[in-house]
């Protein structure tokens, strides 16, 4: 099963300016969670704050109850053998063809021989369909490949933690799509816990357990997904349809004047971009069939009829719908 971090009032800032501030939440071990945000909003430090790259000023991370900002460097590097991380670009190495871009971790960090190295690298590379691509370049694959070798790079040392980084980037809707069923793919067969930073609202409609979004230099929320997903909240409903009326503008946030304009606008029939609002919730995208049963879905249908009674009205109606139409399975005896 993943590893469950734990982030108590972190604040992040660079010299004078302030990136996220008391940011506190918990990443359920084994399931999905994404953190959505306008450009801007310190998503990916947020990101290298969890692997260490990145200190905060003031607040605790903890991975596997070990407080990554005061423990020892020794230890800190051998939490980060923990996490896989899966950046924007795919991070590949352009002189090395894939076999060798997937190998790398093994090599640098074991000492198993190239026959197990190479055993490894075929059974992560068949996990994310490339099977048959092993000795071609970066250069001469697509951006969805690369993408697929950078997961299967991120997997060899086994991680209980996958991070994404705007999976995404640069790939069409059908190849996002792809990917996305990918995520869960993996974590079905791996139950491994992930962190995924996407500004694509499909994604973020169809693919995490959990949700959370940052603004403001605050976290606005972090739950189960359809307490975001069900939100009045301005800045989340703006976020969610595309729209230009709500408080976020073309840098972060817009000021008093500008929104004023902005609605006055909308008032009077302007096209204020976006789509219809979008009501209800898609339903979330499953693993393969075939594919082991997704266990952080189930802790997941257990944790929440936990806090069932916390959450809004609204988010209680949606879980309850789901829980209906996806029971977990009877456990075999």
């Amino acid at each position: 099963m993943g590893l469950e971090v734990r982030v108590e009032g972190v604040t992040k800032s660079f010299g004078r300016q302030n990136i996220w501030q008391n940011v506190t939440l918990t990443l359920p071990p084994g399931e999905i969670s994404l953190m959505v945000g306008p450009s801007g909003t310190g998503k990916s430090v947020f990101l290298k704050s969890l692997i260490g790259l990145l200190m905060p000023e003031e607040g605790h991370i903890y991975i596997d109850n070990v407080d990554i900002t005061t423990c020892h460097h020794k230890e800190l590097y051998e939490v980060r053998k923990k996490f896989g991380v899966l950046f924007q670009d795919g991070a590949l190495f352009g002189s090395m063809h894939l076999f060798d871009n997937v190998a790398f971790p093994l090599r640098e960090h074991t000492k198993k021989s190239e026959s197990e190295i190479r055993k490894v690298v075929m059974e992560k590379m068949e996990m994310v369909g490339l099977t048959g691509a092993e000795y071609k370049l970066p250069g001469e694959i697509s951006g969805g490949m690369r993408k697929r070798a950078g997961l299967a790079r991120a997997l060899v040392l086994d991680p209980e933690i996958i991070l994404v980084d705007e999976p995404d980037s640069g790939l069409d809707p059908v190849r996002t799509t792809y990917i996305s069923q990918l995520f869960l793919d993996i974590n079905a067969m791996t139950d491994a816990t992930f962190l995924i930073v996407s500004h694509n609202i499909n994604l973020a409609r169809t693919v995490p357990d959990n949700i959370g979004m940052l603004f403001r230099r605050n976290l606005v929320m972090f739950g189960p997904r359809e307490v975001l997903l069900t939100s009045d909240e301005p800045v989340v409903k703006q976020f969610l349809n595309g729209r230009m009326i709500g408080p976020i503008g073309m840098s972060e946030e817009k000021d008093e004047a500008q929104a004023a304009r902005e609605q006055a606008l909308a008032d009077a029939g302007h096209n204020t971009g976006g789509v219809e609002d979008i009501e209800g919730i898609v339903p979330q995208m499953q693993a393969t069939p075939g594919l082991p049963y997704r266990q952080g879905l189930g802790r997941r249908q257990e944790r929440v009829r936990q806090i069932l009674h916390t959450l809004p009205p609204a988010a209680q109606r949606a879980i309850l719908e789901d829980l209906k139409a996806n029971p977990a399975p009877v456990p075999s005896r």
